[in-house]
C-alpha cells in the first residue's frame, strides 16, 4: 500500500499547502447537521468483505451524507486537489475491531477520484505497530495512500483547550490540512462509546490523563482545539462488525454483526447516531442502557454544546444510499 512516510516526506508536504489554524472554528454545513449517510455492507466468513463490496459501501455511505446520491461521493465539495488529508483510523483494538483495510483503501480512492492526490493522502495512528497488528501493510510500497505512525512524534508547545494541556501530533499540527476520523461502533468501558470522537485521544501524547467523568469534557476538548476543528470534515465509522460491551478492546462474544458503515459531516451526529445503535443492541440482550450502567457518553452533548454538531440521539436523521 505504502512505504512508511518519512519525516522528510511530512515537512515536504506540509509545505504543499497551508492551512490556518488558528482562525477559528469550522462549522458542520447547516443542511447537514444532523445527518448520518449509511449503508448496508454485511460481512463475508469471517468478517471479511471483498474490495468491491468495501468500495460500494464506501461509496453509498458518502453520497448519502453529502447529499450526492448513490452515483457520486460528493468528496469533491470537501476536499480540494491542494489539501493534504490525514485520516486517523483506531487501532487500538487490534484485526477484529479497527477499521478494515478494505474500507480505508476504498475512501483512499475515492478521495483520489475527487481530485486529492494519492500522495496526499495519509492514513496514520498513535502508533506503528498497531497499525501493523490491525492489518494495515506499513512496509509494503504502492498503492492508493501513505501510512505512517505518529510514534511520540508530537509538536514540541503544549496546547490548551478547556481542560487538557497535551502536545498534538506534528503531523496533525504542521503537515495536514484536513482531517478524517475513521473509527469503529463499540462500546467504551469508561466513555460509553469510543467512535469518531474518542479516535482523536490518539493525537494527543497523554490520554491517560483525561478518562475522569466518563471522559467528559477531555474528548470533547481535544476535538475542540483548533489543530482539530478547523480541519475536521469527515467522520467515517465501520460497523460491519459491532461491539455492544467491555470495549475499547475486542471482547469475544460481545460483537455483533450490525452490517453497516456510516459516514458524516457531523461529528458529532455520528456518534450519537452510534451511541443510539449500541444502546439499542444493548437493550435486546437484557443489557441496561449506557446510562444506567455509569457510563453515559456525556462528551457527546459537551461536543454539541461546543457547536460542534447535533448530539441528541432523536435528531439524528438516517440517510440510506
Amino acid at each position: 500500500m505504502s512505504r512508511k512516510i518519512s519525516r522528510r516526506d511530512l515537512a515536504r508536504l506540509a509545505g504543499a499547502g497551508s492551512f490556518a489554524v488558528l482562525t477559528g472554528g469550522a462549522r458542520v454545513p447547516r443542511n447537514h447537521r444532523g445527518i448520518v449517510g449509511l449503508a448496508h455492507l454485511g460481512p463475508g466468513p469471517g468478517g471479511t468483505i471483498s474490495s468491491a463490496a468495501a468500495d460500494r459501501g464506501i461509496r453509498n455511505a458518502l453520497g448519502a451524507a453529502t447529499g450526492a446520491g448513490k452515483t457520486a461521493t460528493g468528496l469533491e465539495t470537501i476536499f480540494s486537489p491542494s489539501d493534504v488529508v490525514g485520516i486517523k483510523v483506531n487501532c487500538l483494538a487490534g484485526p477484529r475491531l479497527s477499521p478494515r483495510v478494505e474500507l480505508v483503501r476504498a475512501l483512499a480512492s475515492a478521495l483520489h477520484k475527487a481530485g486529492v492526490p494519492a500522495n496526499h493522502i495519509i492514513v496514520f495512528e498513535r502508533s506503528t505497530r498497531e497499525l501493523r497488528r490491525a492489518g494495515y501493510p506499513v512496509d509494503h510500497p504502492g498503492g492508493p495512500f501513505r501510512i505512517v505512525g505518529i510514534d511520540n512524534n508530537y509538536y514540541p508547545e503544549i496546547a490548551v483547550s478547556g481542560s487538557i494541556g497535551s502536545l498534538y501530533a506534528r503531523l496533525v499540527v504542521e503537515t495536514c490540512t484536513a482531517l478524517i476520523s475513521f473509527g469503529v461502533v463499540k462500546d467504551h468501558d469508561l466513555a460509553g462509546v469510543s467512535g469518531g470522537l474518542k479516535n482523536w485521544f490518539g493525537v494527543i501524547h497523554n490520554p491517560n490523563k483525561y478518562h475522569d467523568n466518563n471522559c467528559d469534557p477531555y474528548v470533547a476538548d481535544v476535538v475542540n482545539h483548533p489543530y482539530i476543528r478547523t480541519k475536521l470534515r469527515l467522520s467515517v465509522l465501520d460497523g460491519v462488525t459491532a461491539q455492544y460491551d467491555g470495549g475499547p478492546a475486542w471482547r469475544p462474544g460481545a460483537g455483533w454483526p450490525l452490517g453497516r458503515v456510516a459516514a458524516s459531516l457531523d461529528p458529532v451526529a455520528i456518534d450519537a447516531w452510534a451511541w443510539k445503535t449500541i444502546d439499542g443492541e444493548r437493550v435486546q440482550r437484557g443489557l441496561p442502557t449506557l446510562e444506567k450502567a455509569k457510563r453515559p457518553p456525556r462528551t457527546i452533548a459537551t461536543a454539541a454544546r461546543y457547536g460542534l454538531g447535533e448530539g441528541n440521539p432523536a435528531k439524528i436523521r438516517e440517510v440510506f444510499a
